[in-house]
């Protein structure tokens, strides 16, 4: 996994996973997979599923190439709610696009650590052991 910075200001984490690498061969696979992580963790709700390519294309949007399939998955740690403003950056999501041959999971760095944790060892567990 790899930690970088997107269009230098948004701090993400980034896999790139091939499909030889995992036993999901599909983003509703993943999907699935996401869903139970967040199922085991009673401070982890769950939100929804966002078909990001299919609102794309419907829009006549630009897609890169490569891409074949685009999927957030919503949800929210909610440990605290310290200020307001905290809500700018709830919920969470992860980002998973199919690219045919690989995934590229990602997501955007939480300001807590145990929610960066917990992503981190969720997309982790997609490669097989």
């Amino acid at each position: 996994m790899k930690q970088t910075l997107l269009q230098e200001k948004y701090p993400i984490y980034v896999a790139e996973i091939g499909k030889n690498e995992t036993r999901h061969q599909t983003i509703e696979d993943l999907v699935m997979y996401y869903k139970g992580r967040i199922a085991e963790n009673p401070k982890v709700q769950f939100i929804g599923v966002f078909d990001h390519y299919a609102h794309t294309s419907r829009i006549g949007g630009e897609i890169a190439a490569g891409i074949v399939a685009a999927v957030d998955v919503i949800f929210c740690f909610g440990f605290a709610l310290p200020s307001p403003q905290m809500l700018a950056v709830r919920p969470r999501s992860i980002g998973i696009a199919d690219m045919g041959d690989k995934f590229i999971i990602s997501f955007m760095e939480a300001p807590m650590q145990p929610a960066n944790a917990a992503m981190e060892s969720w997309t982790q567990g997609v490669r097989l052991a």
